[in-house]
């Protein structure tokens, strides 16, 4: 899928773990997990809204678009 989801590069920054990060912004670990390992089919905005606010971060530092065929892109 060419939308990369970049939650654990954030988690390692801010030196959190996933079921810090769960708890805080009110999801299960499990949810959290299919979200960070890119198997989500949505985000919710108002799961993307508590994921910037408690990783201080921008939806885009969270997730990007990396075209088809070029998955050994940067940061991918």
């Amino acid at each position: 899928m060419p939308i990369v989801v970049d939650i654990d590069v954030m988690l390692a920054r801010r030196k959190m773990s996933v079921g810090e990060l769960a708890e805080r912004i009110g999801i299960t670990p499990a949810n959290l997990a299919v979200l960070k390992n890119g198997r989500a089919k949505a985000v919710r905005f108002t799961t993307l809204d508590a994921l910037c606010a408690v990783l201080d971060c921008q939806p885009g530092d969270l997730i990007r678009y990396v075209p088809e065929g070029d998955e050994a892109a940067p940061g991918g």
